[in-house]
Parts: C-alpha cells; sequence; structure tokens
C-alpha cells in the first residue's frame, strides 16, 4: 500500500482523500461528482475499487505497462542507421517525410525527433523572445506581395553559389520563385515578369532597401519637373504598372519572406541534394515540381475571398516596361550618349537638335531610340569619328614680308623742302 501511495500524483492523493471520506460518508456521492467532475456512477466504482484493492485501486490499469506503439529496440536502430546514411541534417519534420517517400518507414515526426536526440542527430532549438510586435496578415491574395533575394549555396558543392528572388503573398504564404546568378535589376524584372504571367499585378510589393529596389542619388530635371522623387529601374518599371512599392525599414519587418527563405534552406537544398540537381537551369526545373507542392503543404487560407491580382490591360507590353528606360538629349552633332556608348542618328533633320528623346536598352543587347512616338535609326560611333583632322601641307614655309620701300614716283620722293621754305617765307613777308 505504502509503494502505491508513493508512485501516486498529487492529483490522485486528493481523489483518495474524497472518495475515502463518501466511504466514511463525511461526503455526500454527489457533493464529490461535483468536485471531482465525475459522475456519481464513476464514484460509486471508484470507492468500490478503493475498499477491494486499496488506494492504488484508483490509478489507471495501462500504467507501467508497455504501450502497443512502442517501436522495438531493433527496429529503431535500423531507422536510425538509414537516418545517418542519408538523412543525417534533416530535421525531425523533413525526416519523417522522406523517410516514408523514399524508404517506406512509417514513424511520427515526434518519435523520430526524440530517436534524433537519443543518438545525437538534433538539438533542440530555444525560442527567442520576439523583439517585433506581430502585424496581422492582409486580407487579400495579392494585396501585399514580399519580394526578396537569398544568397546562398543551394546547390552546396555541386554548383555555383546561387541567388533565390522569391515571392511571397502575405495572406496566403504562397511562395513563388526563381534561380539567379545575382541580385540586380535584370533578375528582378524578370523574376517579377514571370510571377505577373502566372499570377497577375499584386497591389504592392514590400521589399528592403537594396540598391536594386531603393536609390540615393538627387531626382532628374524630368523627375522634378513631374513631381517624383528618384527612382531605380525596378521603381519605375512598377510605377507604370500600377503597383505600390512599399520599403522595409528592417530585416524583422518583412519576416514572413525570411522565414519562408529559412525554411528553403533547409528542404530545398536537401531535396535538390536527393535528386542530384547540379546546375542552375535544373534547378529552375525542379521548382517547377517542388514549389506547387511546397504551397501545398505550407500555404494557408486567406481571410477573403477576393484575389486582388490583376491583368495587363490590353495593348500593353511587357517588352516595353521590364527593360532600362532613360531620357537623353540629342546634341548639335545629331549624336546620343547611352552608357558610355555614343550613338548617330541616321538622317536627321534639323528640328531634332537639343530635343529630348526616350532610350529603351532591352535585355536582349537591343536599344530603341523614340523621339516622340517615332522610332529612330542609328548607328554606334567612336568619339573619334566625330572629331575633324585638318592636314596641313608638308615642307611648306611660309612667305615673311619684308622691309617696305616706297617706289621712286613715290609722292614722298617729289617733296622738294627748299621750295617749301621759300613758300614760308614769302607768307611771312606779306
Amino acid at each position: 500500500m505504502r509503494e502505491d501511495i508513493l508512485r501516486m500524483s498529487r492529483k490522485e492523493l486528493d481523489r483518495v482523500m474524497i472518495l475515502k471520506a463518501v466511504e466514511g460518508r463525511e461526503v455526500t456521492q454527489v457533493r464529490a461528482a461535483e468536485i471531482l467532475g465525475l459522475s456519481e456512477r464513476q464514484i460509486r466504482r471508484l470507492v468500490e475499487r478503493i475498499k477491494e484493492e486499496g488506494p492504488g485501486g484508483i490509478m489507471h490499469r495501462s500504467r507501467g505497462k508497455r504501450s502497443t506503439r512502442k517501436i522495438a529496440q531493433e527496429r529503431a536502430a535500423e531507422i536510425i542507421e538509414v537516418v545517418k546514411s542519408r538523412y543525417w541534417d534533416f530535421g525531425p519534420t523533413l525526416a519523417a517525410e522522406k523517410l516514408r517517400e523514399h524508404e517506406g518507414i512509417e514513424i511520427s515526426r515526434e518519435k523520430l525527433r526524440q530517436l534524433m536526440l537519443e543518438a545525437g542527430l538534433w538539438k533542440r532549438a530555444r525560442r527567442r523572445k520576439k523583439i517585433h510586435t506581430w502585424r496581422e496578415r492582409k486580407a487579400h491574395c495579392g494585396q501585399m506581395v514580399q519580394l526578396d533575394g537569398s544568397h546562398h549555396y543551394w546547390l552546396e558543392d555541386r554548383g555555383p553559389k546561387m541567388v533565390l528572388m522569391g515571392y511571397i503573398d502575405d495572406a496566403s504564404s504562397r511562395f513563388f520563385g526563381r534561380f539567379y546568378d545575382y541580385e540586380g535589376v535584370y533578375p528582378a524584372m524578370d523574376s517579377l515578369e514571370r510571377y505577373i504571367r502566372c499570377y497577375g499585378r499584386p497591389m504592392s510589393l514590400y521589399m528592403d532597401k537594396h540598391s536594386t529596389y531603393k536609390t540615393t542619388r538627387q531626382p532628374s530635371l524630368d523627375e522634378l519637373l513631374r513631381g517624383e522623387s528618384a527612382a531605380t529601374q525596378v521603381e519605375r518599371a512598377c510605377r507604370e504598372l500600377g503597383i505600390k512599392v512599399i520599403h522595409a525599414d528592417s530585416p524583422q519587418a518583412k519576416g514572413r519572406i525570411e522565414r519562408a527563405f529559412r525554411t528553403h534552406q533547409d528542404r530545398l537544398v536537401k531535396e535538390m541534394r536527393l535528386e542530384g540537381v547540379s546546375t542552375m537551369e535544373e534547378a529552375n526545373e525542379f521548382l517547377d515540381f517542388y514549389l506547387p507542392i511546397h504551397n501545398q503543404k505550407f500555404s494557408v487560407k486567406p481571410l477573403a475571398d477576393k484575389d486582388l491580382h490583376r491583368r495587363l490591360p490590353a495593348g500593353v507590353k511587357y517588352r516595353h516596361i521590364f527593360c532600362l528606360k532613360e531620357k537623353r538629349t540629342i546634341t548639335n552633332g545629331y549624336t546620343i550618349k547611352w552608357r558610355n556608348r555614343l550613338l548617330l542618328i541616321d538622317n536627321p533633320s534639323s528640328i531634332m537638335r537639343r530635343r529630348r528623346v526616350e532610350v529603351r536598352e532591352h535585355f536582349d543587347g537591343v536599344i530603341e531610340i523614340l523621339f516622340k512616338t517615332r522610332r529612330l535609326k542609328y548607328r554606334e560611333i567612336t568619339e573619334k569619328e566625330t572629331k575633324r583632322k585638318i592636314k596641313r601641307p608638308e615642307n611648306k614655309k611660309t612667305k615673311q614680308k619684308g622691309k617696305y620701300i616706297p617706289p621712286p614716283d613715290h609722292p614722298w620722293r617729289r617733296w622738294d623742302p627748299t621750295l617749301h621754305n621759300n613758300c614760308f617765307l614769302q607768307k611771312i613777308g606779306q
């Protein structure tokens, strides 16, 4: 009896005391049922069990017995060996999924976590204190989409370091992404065009202050005249598409996509390792297969059913928006300077001098010059071709001016000083 009491919890001891009081008729069965939250019938059954078996009679019958779900030690050792050989750096959740898919081993995530803890393959993660306040999700799909690039060794030692340009819908956590060599204007515009072709134009884009998305330069004259601030090419494209750009002040502010990248750096890297992906082209092809499964598993249902993504208006071409576009002035020599290149306009007219034109450079290398709505033809020249070379005659001496000698019949030679003096004397005498 003493051993039974030592094995009991505090709650069970309190229950024994009340049931003893019921047995001694100090407390009624109705009152005991109210205190313990049991039915009167259960109270009578427990009182009878205490009479027959003592205080230990109220303990559960399964206490001390082996669970029917317990995995045998041999089986647990086999599972751990498989995890060590192929999934040694996987988390319990992903490892349980891969064991079910590839090995045909059915094991719960929690049980595998316990086995991995015992084998030293997993450590308990410490929860960090939340610094930033939680922000409620947007209600509609397409109301706000977070954009960012993740630099990581996605192919591990099988390929180069790449950047995953990722888009995550704030309302549903639906993810879209594509791999590139770097994070810049072309990856941002190309990935945004692919996103719009797939889902449509979002109402707003939430991004950080990377130099690709936010500039520190002063606004140009054209921007000042339009009452606009200095914008990057990405901001200019979003403005033409009617997409509002919001810049985050800290990584924590766009925590949804940061957490998504952390998940992909764990799961996606290992998934590509299992499939033997070793190039960027193969990685982008694998994303077409991986992302639908990922979104089905991790996306949530938005609060509102209406999708706010919009299609591109009729007549608007992606090629005219997703390019490098700036204003330039035609010089008096009918040339235009564009990114350290000199472009000479063919068959110009005099009205083009000092006029503003729009220059578009597409990512396939094609450059277009638009004067109002007219597309101008041009050719690229060098600075030397614009300067005219004046050739001087060789071995030609210039004639120097000599001393002037008056001719014999010059009036200066005909002047007689004696005649001049006589005339002067006659005038005095008069």
